[in-house]
């Protein structure tokens, strides 16, 4: 869709990354009333040639002037990226809008995810009357899934709940795409394997931590997620408990949770409760939910499984949700929020 004459410009800050990709490509297909995109990321992508809105476009690198005139930046690489100039954005008087993870300690940081909104009351740091909020943290997607269901379930007397995130490769950026395929392709034809990004076979193979030598830790992606979580609840829902296995997937974060009721609900009641909070459910006939059949989608796909036959009052559920999708789909509705504020 080509951009609209709205004077409104907004930066994404780790353009060429994954994350960086699929929110520009969202901006473009929704509504959301951009005039400008510009593009930006680290010295290594710098001049990378790309489209915005039907048009060119290259990836600069940030300078002290680069986010001028610019109403949000959207950081969406590397988490030491935002953390490094994030400060460059603010002196500019932009708000910033994190995905990477790199800004949830930053003091009046607002995590924030806008479809909860009216379903939970304001947490109570999110005092009335403050300043103009200047960085907004949009958390990881099982982070948003998991208070999603949190919130869904509460009104059926939930007493406990836990979720076993399925990861996919791709939350490691392209390098992990690559490694997978990759990995595949030498196992098959006996070859030795990469293993420069997770330096351990991941092809085939089900996870619950990298190698010793990885750069990054699955552990901190975990607790990253446990973080967000607790943090966005704040005591206003049971916070569910939460584990992450690393999945020999290229996308989509498909998730397994039980959840204990102190009495019998109704099925009908849960699965109200899970539309509310933004879920589409999938009927027991139908195939699904899957990380194919949610590629692209917007909303997180749910089937409520069976009852436990060993707990009482207990469920199993099984969902799926696009990893990158709805990740850039709540930035955005951070940024609609602030505009209508």
């Amino acid at each position: 869709m080509p951009l609209g004459p709205e004077s409104l410009r907004v930066a994404i800050a780790g353009a060429t990354s994954l994350r960086g990709k699929d929110l520009k490509q969202y901006i473009e297909e929704s509504e959301f009333p951009v005039g400008e995109i510009r593009l930006f990321d680290e010295e290594l992508a710098a001049g990378a040639l790309t489209e915005v809105g039907g048009e060119p476009a290259v990836v600069h690198a940030i300078d002290d002037s680069s986010f001028d005139r610019i109403r949000f930046v959207f950081f969406t690489g590397s988490a030491s990226f935002a953390a490094k100039h994030a400060p460059t954005a603010l002196r500019a008087g932009s708000t910033v809008i994190d995905l990477s993870g790199g800004l949830q300690n930053v003091a009046g940081a607002r995590l924030w995810i806008p479809a909860l909104d009216a379903l939970l009351s304001p947490p109570a740091v999110w005092a009335t009357g403050q300043a103009r909020i200047e960085v907004c943290i949009s958390p990881s997607v099982p982070a948003i899934l998991a208070s999603a269901m949190s919130v869904a379930l509460a009104g059926s007397a939930l007493t406990r709940c836990a979720i076993v995130f399925l990861q996919p490769v791709s939350e490691r950026g392209q390098a992990g795409v690559s490694e997978l395929e990759a990995q595949t392709v030498n196992l098959l034809s006996l070859h030795t394997i990469p293993q420069e990004v997770f330096d351990t076979q991941v092809a085939y193979n089900l996870l619950d931590r990298w190698g010793a030598e990885s750069a990054e830790k699955l552990g901190d992606a975990w607790d990253r997620v446990s973080s967000e979580v607790g943090q966005y609840l704040a005591g206003r829902t049971p916070v569910p408990a939460l584990t992450m296995i690393q999945a020999p997937v290229f996308f989509g974060c498909a998730f397994s949770a039980f959840a204990e009721f102190s009495g019998i609900p109704a099925e009908d009641e849960i699965l109200r409760g899970l539309q509310k909070a933004g879920f589409v459910t999938v009927p027991e006939g139908d195939p699904g939910p899957s990380n194919l059949s949610v590629a692209g989608e917007a909303q997180a796909n749910i089937r409520l499984a069976h009852r436990d036959r060993n707990v009482e009052h207990g469920y199993w559920l099984w969902g799926a949700a696009d990893n990158l999708r709805l990740g850039s789909i709540n930035a955005i509705r951070i940024a609609e929020r602030l505009l209508a504020s």
